[in-house]
C-alpha cells in the first residue's frame, strides 16, 4: 500500500500567515497537560510566536474581509443549476454567525500579550539557555504549582483564541475543499501552471519516491521542482506522477 505526503504551499501573503497561525495554535495543544519545564517552554514558545505575527498585522480584519468573499462566492454558486442549495445556504449562514461572533470577541491574542508569566517567558526566549529557574523563577515557581492548577490557567488561555480558532478552522475547510485533486505529471523532475487565482496548492507525492517539491510562484502562475530528500544519491525519474489541488 502506497503511503501519500501531504505538502501545502501558500500563493499569497494572507495564506501564508493564516498556515502558520494554525500550525502554532495546534502546537500549543500538542504537549497538554504542562507536566514539566520541557512542555511549558514548548507552550509558551508558540504563544510568543502567536503574538510575534499578532503584531505585524491586523489578523481580525484579514478573517472577517475573507467571511464576506467567502460569502460573496457562495452567492455565485447558488444561482448554478442542480447545486444543492441547502447545502450552501448551511455554510452562508455558519459564515454569517462566525462573523458575527469574530466582530463581537475582545482583541485577537489580548488575554496572552497581558498575562505576565507568557510576557516573561517570551522575552529570555531568545537568549540560549535563558529559561533556567534562576533566570525563570516566577515559572520555576509555576510549575510545581497543582497540575489542576495550572490546567486551568492554560485553558483559560486557550478559550481565549476559540473565536480565532474557528474562524480560520472554518475558512481553511472551505478553501481546502474548493477545488479537487488531479493526476498530473512532471518531466524531469519540473512541472509548472497557471495558478487561476488560487490561494493554495496542495499536493500529493507518494513517499517510496523520496522527494519534496520546491515550489516557487503566486496566484497566476507557478513552478513545482522536485528534489531528492538524499542529495548526493537520490534520483529524479524522468516522469513523476502526483496529484495536485489549486484550491
Amino acid at each position: 500500500m502506497q503511503t501519500h505526503v501531504l505538502f501545502e504551499h501558500p500563493l499569497n501573503e494572507k495564506m501564508r500567515t493564516w498556515l502558520r497561525i494554525e500550525f502554532l495554535l495546534q502546537q500549543l495543544t500538542a504537549r497538554l497537560p504542562l507536566a514539566d519545564h520541557a512542555d511549558a517552554l514548548h507552550f509558551f514558545r508558540n504563544a510568543g510566536e502567536l503574538l510575534d505575527i499578532f503584531e505585524r498585522g491586523d489578523t481580525r480584519t484579514e478573517l472577517l474581509k475573507e467571511l464576506e468573499r467567502q460569502q460573496r462566492k457562495l452567492k455565485a454558486w447558488a444561482e448554478v443549476p442542480g447545486v444543492d442549495q441547502g447545502r450552501i445556504d448551511a455554510i452562508r449562514q455558519q459564515l454569517k454567525e462566525t462573523s458575527t461572533m469574530l466582530m463581537a470577541a475582545p482583541r485577537i491574542g489580548q488575554l496572552l500579550r497581558e498575562a505576565r508569566l507568557i510576557g516573561l517567558v517570551r522575552q529570555r526566549l531568545s537568549i540560549p539557555g535563558g529559561c533556567c529557574s534562576f533566570d525563570l523563577p516566577t515559572l520555576h515557581v509555576w510549575l510545581h504549582l497543582p497540575q489542576v492548577q495550572r490546567d486551568e490557567q492554560v485553558n483559560i488561555w486557550l478559550s481565549s483564541l476559540t473565536p480565532l480558532n474557528h474562524t480560520l478552522s472554518l475558512i481553511l475547510d472551505l478553501i481546502r475543499n474548493s477545488a479537487p485533486f488531479r493526476k498530473q505529471t512532471s518531466l524531469n523532475g519540473f512541472y509548472q501552471d497557471n495558478g487561476e487565482d488560487a490561494d493554495l496548492l496542495r499536493l500529493h507525492l507518494d513517499l517510496d519516491s523520496q522527494l519534496f517539491p520546491q515550489i516557487s510562484g503566486h496566484k497566476s502562475r507557478f513552478a513545482i521542482r522536485f528534489l531528492p530528500l538524499d542529495s548526493e544519491n537520490g534520483i529524479i525519474p524522468e516522469r513523476l506522477d502526483f496529484e495536485l489541488a489549486c484550491c
